[in-house]
């Protein structure tokens, strides 16, 4: 194990860097490693991490928080650091995630390194994967808890396909999982604080995958740092609809509209699909990096009005920065179905870097 100083602002952190069998827990400064971050977005992980608990550890790999008494939970952290900490690794910590594992941005991490986050969080419990509906994350979240059971470890999993926008892209077969994840891993979380065995975390995390829809839409997109420029072009009148979290389009462009009607042609195709009528949900308005909070609140304010007119009760709504997908300009919707069980969860305690309750 080798061991390097960086600094940041006017402090010195110590960052650990250690290669074991070709799986590097934390790259520093290595462009010619495909799952490289740069010292810079190693060290602003680790400074939010290191004061949410003192005892994470944070690397490319894994991103390690406090163990739950039961099931444990541990998920692809598919769109790295770069996205603000608003992706995976910034729902680590006490109700949520136990560990993140970290790709490069907008690329899925490797079996080998899911391995060893799995390996790093597994108790005799078992470990519960939260797999975002991209193809590269399920084949390689499924390789390595194949690799894990060959190593006696007990694994389960649930997919995420909450967007109503795509049944199938270039990315994913079926749905692709977007900001409704965060709901999963807040629910999940805290039914593993409970104690409960991971049957049961499993169960309530597949009920939250059941009974969550999202859509969103861009009027620009993120430069893609793999390509050096940005995932699709936009004329200043136009926007993109049915935008994923990797700076992939949409499923198609229009031109600009008000943010009502925007509102209002997403929340048509969320309440399509899924029965929400007389139900009580959890609403989430989610930026997707640029977007400021006073343009959320009003998108906010308007679905709450259509939500109203369609006899739907809101329990609880999240509007902030939970799905970014670096500096794109855009936003989704996401509603939850809750029942009392998933109200129950849903207001249980939280203490990560992205998430409080």
């Amino acid at each position: 194990m080798s061991t390097f100083d960086w600094k940041v602002g006017k402090e010195y952190r110590e960052i650990r860097y250690e290669l074991c069998d070709g799986v590097a827990k934390i790259s520093i400064n290595r462009p010619e490693r495909r799952n490289a971050f740069t010292p810079l977005t190693v060290m602003e992980m680790y400074d939010a991490f290191s004061e949410a608990r003192d005892d994470a550890s944070v690397g490319v790999i894994l991103l390690t928080g406090v163990n739950h008494g039961g099931a444990h939970e541990d998920e692809a952290f598919c769109s790295g650091g770069d996205q603000k900490i608003r992706g995976n690794g910034g729902y680590v910590g006490e109700g949520m995630l136990d560990a993140a594992v970290a790709g490069a941005v907008f690329t899925s991490p490797t079996p080998d390194q899911v391995l060893e986050g799995i390996k790093a969080v597994a108790t005799d419990a078992g470990v519960l994967m939260v797999i975002k509906n991209y193809t590269g994350d399920v084949m390689n979240f499924e390789m390595a808890a194949d690799m894990a059971r060959d190593e006696g470890i007990k694994v389960a999993q649930v997919v995420v396909n909450d967007d109503v926008a795509v049944k199938d892209s270039l990315y994913t077969v079926g749905r692709r999982g977007v900001a409704g994840t965060v709901f999963v891993h807040k629910i999940a979380g805290a039914m593993a604080e409970t104690g409960a065995d991971l049957d049961a975390v499993q169960a309530v995390a597949q009920k939250v995958v059941d009974n969550v829809r999202t859509m969103g839409a861009a009027i620009e997109a993120c430069i893609v740092p793999a390509a050096g420029k940005p995932g699709f072009e936009l004329g200043e009148d136009e926007m993109e609809v049915g935008i994923g979290i990797h700076g992939e389009p949409g499923t198609h462009r229009e031109k600009l509209r008000p943010a009502d009607e925007i509102v209002d042609m997403l929340m048509e195709q969320i309440l399509s699909d899924l029965d929400f009528a007389g139900q009580e949900v959890a609403v989430m308005i989610n930026s997707s990096g640029a977007t400021p909070l006073m343009e959320l609140f009003i998108i906010n304010n308007h679905v709450a009005d259509v939500l109203a007119a369609k006899g739907v009760k809101v329990y609880k709504t999240f509007v902030g920065e939970y799905m970014t997908s670096i500096e794109m300009a855009g936003f989704s919707i996401s509603l939850l179905k809750l029942d009392d069980q998933l109200k129950g969860l849903l207001d249980a305690k939280a203490d990560t870097p992205g998430f409080k309750a």
